[in-house]
């Protein structure tokens, strides 16, 4: 067992002093007392550095698109939207194969970790080689992706993504989507071999993800969610649905329902589903999706970036919606920066201040945390995001040292570091009982930047 002694740590009813933590050597939480003897009286205990708080999971990552951020901000000419960076995104991938896949993955997931992001929920959509066609192993870039978060420490709910088709009604798949297209009994095969691989390492959890309803039919997401659920029932499943307007008109046209409106109709949507972005939502979708105890997974810096449009948290969250947040295309990377969306934009369309905040917690910063601490930890299948036995972990310590932290106490020091530190507060960094970071620095980052240089050079 090893010793974690806290002055200040954020559990699960609250702020405590004096917080002595003990973990076993895979990584699970086996002791927490609160209000303990100082470390004189546990000369075996390692003294965090500063305010200690659960580490964040990051529920939507593609990987390979923080090698885009910064590339894809010149204008065309003509109406830049989503749709013609997408194709951009399809000319960028078509570049990748294993090596690159793992050095970029292994760069952004460091990244992560010293933005406090202890969990990542992999949305992983390619598959196949460059010219569409299957590697000898389906599995391979699964495998590197996984191979990068075991480098760096990173845990990771891995999602094999179902994808067939090139829009609703089953229409045929561009040139730039065929490295994605799989079957049923195709992407099955990939999640049962990589869920037995690992199924016995606890940094690694496997769900499934349909890419989104344009993408596969109604029966394959009936099949695959079946198969999945054979195979792990309690496996987390996600889709992206309603990130744009042209998406809920397509949708409609296909079968007279919006994207959340027809799942919530046809997909038995519950507790173990996260829906990716629901940008554009109904009121009574927002009702159904929140009573149905769903995640909403929301990813503000990219959906910024994107154009995507703004979701509606405050009824979502007056509605008891769970929500959880994402980097997705990585545009930036930082914990605090999705929250701090998440609360701005709603007081700029709303023309308030304080709009998310909890009846017990007066605070923004600490409800937005805590929120998102429990969505993510559903919507990725992981015992995280508590400071509890049982859990894993997966703690992050603060920076008191920044000057806009110093003499902040309990709640106001998330309230600081989420709306007031313009550098990163994240001092130091455990994952899975093994310290990644220490004094903003992931014990790795060296070796991994080398190789992310050495693939960006030949991607260039």
């Amino acid at each position: 067992m090893t010793t974690l002694f806290a002055e200040t740590a954020l559990l699960p009813d609250g702020w405590a002093d004096n917080v002595l933590i003990e973990y076993d050597r895979d990584g699970w939480i086996v002791g927490v007392d609160a209000f303990k003897a100082r470390p004189a009286e546990n000369p075996e205990a390692e003294i965090a550095a500063g305010p200690l708080v659960p580490g964040m999971p990051n529920i939507h990552s593609h990987a390979f698109q923080r090698a885009m951020a910064g590339l894809t901000e010149r204008a065309s000419g003509h109406k830049d939207n989503f749709w013609n960076w997408r194709e951009t995104m399809y000319r960028f991938l078509s570049q990748i194969g294993p090596e690159e896949m793992e050095a970029l993955a292994a760069q952004v997931y460091v990244d992560m970790l010293k933005a406090g992001y202890t969990s990542v929920g992999e949305f992983h959509y390619i598959h196949h080689q460059r010219d569409g066609h299957p590697y000898e192993d389906r599995a391979l870039l699964s495998r590197q992706i996984i191979r990068a978060a075991l480098e760096t420490g990173i845990g990771i709910t891995h999602m094999p993504v179902l994808y067939a088709y090139g829009g609703f009604g089953e229409k045929p798949p561009s040139e730039g989507q065929k490295r994605f297209i799989n079957t049923v009994p195709q992407i099955m095969r990939i999640v049962e071999e990589i869920h037995g691989e690992y199924h016995n390492t606890p940094q690694v959890t496997v769900g499934l993800a349909h890419h989104s309803l344009r993408a596969v039919s109604p029966e394959m997401l009936r099949e695959g969610t079946a198969a999945v659920r054979e195979l792990l029932p309690d496996a987390p499943i996600h889709i992206h649905a309603a990130e744009q307007m042209g998406e809920v008109e397509g949708c409609v046209e296909w079968s007279g329902l919006r994207p959340v409106e027809w799942l919530m109709e046809n997909a038995n949507i519950d507790s173990k589903w996260c829906l990716v972005h629901c940008t554009h939502v109904t009121e009574g979708e927002i009702g159904r999706l929140a009573q149905a105890g769903a995640v909403a997974g929301l990813c503000p810096t990219t959906e910024a970036n994107l154009g995507d449009g703004i979701f509606p948290l405050v009824e979502y969250f007056q509605a008891g919606g769970i929500f959880a947040i994402g980097s997705d295309s990585h545009v930036t990377v930082s914990v605090m920066e999705e929250l701090r969306w998440l609360e701005y934009v709603q007081r700029l369309v709303r023309r308030e201040r304080t709009l998310i905040k909890g009846h017990d917690i007066a605070s923004v910063g600490a409800t937005l945390y805590d929120r998102a601490l429990s969505g993510g930890a559903r919507a990725l299948g992981r015992k995280t995001g508590r400071i509890e036995i049982g859990h894993r972990a997966d703690f992050v310590v603060l920076d008191s040292q920044i000057p806009v932290m110093t003499g902040k106490l309990r709640d106001h020091i998330l309230d600081a570091a989420i709306f007031a530190a313009n550098q990163n507060p994240v001092r130091d960094v455990m994952a899975g009982g093994r310290w990644v970071v220490k004094n903003h620095r992931h014990k790795r980052e060296d070796v991994i930047l080398e190789k992310f240089r050495k693939v960006m050079a030949k991607l260039k």
